[in-house]
């Protein structure tokens, strides 16, 4: 591959000469401006237009692997201070680690990375998701922060992202993603132009960045990111994506390497304009129900929402595959429903709990105007994993269900291996491999343990992959017990139990919690 002489000393020239402080166009575009423009465009934009420099005329280099186009593009200077060569030096001994980060990344990093050159961000952006979640799409902090851009309740309700019993969209990739570059431009412009206080500030917030860049200013000082005074998490924050920017440059020289990614579109979105069972979805895709559900994270039922989004991410190769079956399908056939006769002392409440869904979702399949029903009357209700075993199912559709064939297999941990990421090689649920090893869900494997995995054979029957796949997905947090907490305050957050709470953390006999107090939680990552 030929190189450029001239345009990579002016890129450098540009780099070396630009103050971080500065736009976004000075930053991750310069590589690219200085790709892109013709020799004579760059010759004059930096001597005048009366100056002629020579320079080859060629096409920008092609990269066959996504990091060596992050790479490429690198422009954030990164300070050699203590902070950030004890993050990279952390890193630099955790090969494992940063195999296991390509390997969450693998079907979402190129299409984060279109997205923040689109904005004409600094590429280092892409890197983000290392930091807030290592690429785990059902990351959960003790701060209800979710997603792999670890966004809080409240600011992903700011930035349009949707969550509620069936969706949330914070785990969502496509609309997390925009959310979160959506954030961070107004970041930037918020705190002027300077791209390491606004990448500080989406840990922390705005208004704490402000107030301390306000305090420099009052004692005359610097208001740079490494001027000011900041929490603790904040100061590592950043030390942490120069450091991973650090050792992606220079992985040669720390003989590190980071696992190839295809520099290509692997998955596309598809809008299918009303609500569908995922595990009909997936069967059109010609995919498997889990892997749909690795795709579409911020999916929480057996279905898309009533009222959408009805967005599905899905790899590019089954596209088109799936648009054909999904237009000779019609909207009332994209649910897999019953009918179900209301008994005395039914409600529509009481019927959606027994079938694990919502009453505005049997409103929505009935027509109904409202919550009126009466005894006899025959309603459709969505069939979802809450019914698979229920005495009202027809007799055939039980033991059509019961039907599944499986075959056993064994796997070695390896290093770095989690519960999650071999469920994810072997396509099913954690709670299921947990459950065949009497394992926790959290479990920490040992290098060589031997892991038992039941494989369904191709032919099992769906409707016990759909109860599968929208199992819960449970992460362990560490939560800090704030002045004014109580027992059932933190489990009623959380959504969970107060016993549970109890018995998690040995605490028989304690009345009182005291600020400061750390607790184990097993949170349900859909369900909170």
């Amino acid at each position: 591959m030929k190189t450029y002489p001239l345009v990579f000393v002016i890129a450098a020239l540009l780099s070396g000469c630009q103050s971080l402080t500065g736009s976004h166009q000075n930053t991750a575009a310069s590589h690219r401006t200085a790709q892109h423009a013709s020799p004579s465009e760059v010759s004059n934009a930096l001597f005048g237009a009366n100056q002629v420099v020579e320079a080859e005329d060629e096409a920008a280099p092609v990269f066959d692997d996504v990091w060596e186009r992050i790479r490429y593009q690198l422009t954030i200077p990164v300070p050699q201070n203590r902070p950030v060569v004890a993050e990279r030096n952390y890193y630099q001994n955790n090969q494992a680690y940063l195999d296991r980060i390509a390997k969450r990344a693998e079907p979402y990093l190129h299409f984060i990375v279109e997205e923040v050159e689109k904005r004409e961000m600094p590429i280092e952006i892409a890197l983000l998701p290392i930091v807030e979640s290592a690429f785990d799409p059902y990351g959960f902090s003790h701060a209800s922060a979710s997603g792999i851009w670890q966004f809080m309740p409240q600011t992903g309700e700011r930035f349009a992202l949707k969550q509620n019993w069936w969706f949330d969209g914070r785990r969502d990739i496509v609309q997390s993603t925009r959310a979160a570059l959506d954030y961070l431009t107004y970041l930037h412009n918020t705190l002027d132009g300077d791209w390491l206080n606004a990448i500080a500030a989406y840990n922390s917030g705005e208004g704490r960045l402000l107030n301390a860049i306000k305090k420099n200013r009052k004692k005359h000082l610097p208001t740079d990111f490494w001027s000011l005074d900041l929490p603790r998490e904040t100061t590592a924050y950043v030390p942490k994506l120069l450091a991973l920017s650090d050792l992606l440059k220079r992985q040669d020289e720390f003989a590190v390497k980071w696992r190839p990614i295809i520099n290509a579109q692997v998955v596309d979105t598809v809008d299918i304009g009303s609500q569908i069972d995922l595990a009909l979805a997936a069967d059109m895709a010609g995919i498997t129900l889990t892997e749909l559900y690795r795709l579409n994270p911020g999916f929480n039922r057996w279905a898309t929402a009533p009222e959408g989004p009805h967005v599905l991410l899905l790899p590019i190769d089954k596209v088109a595959e799936f648009q054909t079956k999904l237009a000779s399908t019609a909207i009332k056939d994209r649910l897999r429903w019953q009918y179900y006769q209301v008994a005395k002392g039914d409600s529509l409440s009481v019927i959606a709990k027994k079938f694990s869904t919502t009453p505005n979702a049997i409103r929505t399949l009935n027509h109904m105007d409202n919550n009126t029903i009466r005894v006899g009357q025959q309603l459709l209700v969505p069939l979802t994993e809450g019914s698979l075993q229920a005495e009202h199912l027809p007799n055939a559709v039980r033991v059509a269900a019961n039907q599944s064939t499986q075959e056993k297999q064994t796997h070695i941990v390896k290093s770095g291996d989690t519960l999650w990421d071999i469920s994810r090689e072997y396509d099913v649920t954690i709670k299921d491999l947990a459950s065949w090893n009497k394992l926790k869900d959290d479990a920490v494997l040992r290098l060589g343990q031997k892991l038992t995995v039941y494989k369904t054979k191709p032919g099992s029957n769906d409707v016990i992959a759909a109860a599968n796949a929208a199992q819960a997905v449970n992460r362990t947090i560490t939560y800090k017990v704030r002045r004014g907490d109580s027992l059932a305050r933190i489990a009623s957050k959380f959504n969970l139990e107060v016993d549970d709470i109890v018995k998690w953390n040995n605490l028989e006999g304690q009345k009182y919690l005291q600020p400061g107090q750390q607790l184990k939680l097993k949170v349900d990552v859909k369900n909170s």
